[in-house]
């Protein structure tokens, strides 16, 4: 990333197909890999932009959250770098790399961002967030249980689809009616901003156990679109009333479930009709990836925040 916040380049070294056969991340798969591909990929970097070391000014690194063997490889790495090259480190919230994420379609307009309600779903979190400014925001909603992106999987798991889940339930329910089968919207009428969607994965087994052993396979896309869709009104709805209780008009999206196209859809017919902005993050930067956690520490350092090397991973880090 350089001075005007642009990213040089990003490169992502995907672990899908390693996990894949065992419908799943397997943490020491994962840590080897890491191992094995952090150097050569930085090395790459280097070589593709056709910068040397000594040019970049700062290195960071995610130090949470995250699985710990994973976090603790990718920290020291950027330590080690941080010390040959005599440059400062510091270390990023994996989430205010999300909750930032969306600036990184290079679109949004100086001061347009702020203040705004920042919806973050990925695999592992959903949260909902009263943004004021690039460092300082309040969790104001979260999940109870299950994120959205784990409510994805586990449908795609039930129906017999293949790790990763999510991604194919948006693929297949495109075809599919939305309202064919009517699914339990977890915590709707409550009148706050948290979410539930473990009740929904229950729903849908004790459901599909009732029908006849071809059920699936003849209802496959009807399903999907139905059960995203009561995934997706949930996070739409939370967090544009979020929006209108605050009284802010701008509402951010980012995190890898913020690609689902039903969910982008329904975000944007909602905030059109309420007059929100709305800013999306590019599908390029919504899963977990190095430009986010740059941008982060960019906006630190040029705020005098710059922690040194001992940081330490936080596995459990949060908001």
């Amino acid at each position: 990333m350089d001075s005007e916040k642009n990213v040089r380049i990003n490169l992502v070294s995907s672990q899908i197909l390693r996990h894949k056969p065992y419908g799943g991340v397997v943490p020491e798969i994962a840590s080897r890999a890491h191992l094995e591909m952090i150097s050569p990929l930085v090395a790459k970097a280097f070589e593709e932009t056709q910068m040397e070391p000594g040019q970049i000014d700062l290195v960071a690194a995610t130090r949470g959250p995250g699985l710990a063997s994973s976090l603790l490889i990718g920290l020291s790495f950027a330590k080690g770098l941080s010390l040959s090259l005599g440059k400062p480190f510091i270390g990023i919230n994996h989430l205010h790399g999300h909750l930032l994420s969306p600036l990184l379609s290079g679109q949004i307009p100086a001061g347009a961002l702020f203040p705004n309600i920042s919806l973050i779903v990925s695999g592992g979190h959903t949260l909902l967030l009263h943004t004021r400014s690039s460092d300082d925001y309040t969790k104001i909603g979260s999940t109870l249980d299950d994120a959205a992106g784990e409510a994805f999987d586990k449908v795609a798991k039930l129906i017999g689809l293949e790790y990763p889940g999510g991604p194919m339930v948006d693929t297949i329910g495109a075809s599919g009616n939305p309202h064919a089968f009517e699914f339990p919207r977890g915590l709707s009428k409550h009148q706050n901003y948290h979410f539930s969607f473990s009740g929904l994965k229950t729903a849908i087994r004790y459901f599909l156990e009732k029908q006849p052993a071809d059920f699936i396979q003849k209802n496959l896309a009807d399903i999907c679109a139905s059960a995203q869709e009561a995934i997706c009104e949930v996070l739409v709805s939370k967090t544009i009333r979020a929006a209108m209780d605050h009284g802010v008009k701008v509402i951010t999206v980012s995190g890898g479930v913020s690609c689902n196209t039903r969910l982008r859809h329904l975000f944007e017919a909602n905030c059109a009709r309420e007059n929100i902005r709305l800013f999306l993050c590019p599908p390029l930067f919504s899963t977990d990836n190095a430009a986010m956690i740059a941008l982060v520490a960019s906006y630190l350092s040029d705020k005098g925040i710059k922690p040194g090397l001992d940081e330490d991973i936080a596995p459990n880090l949060g908001f």
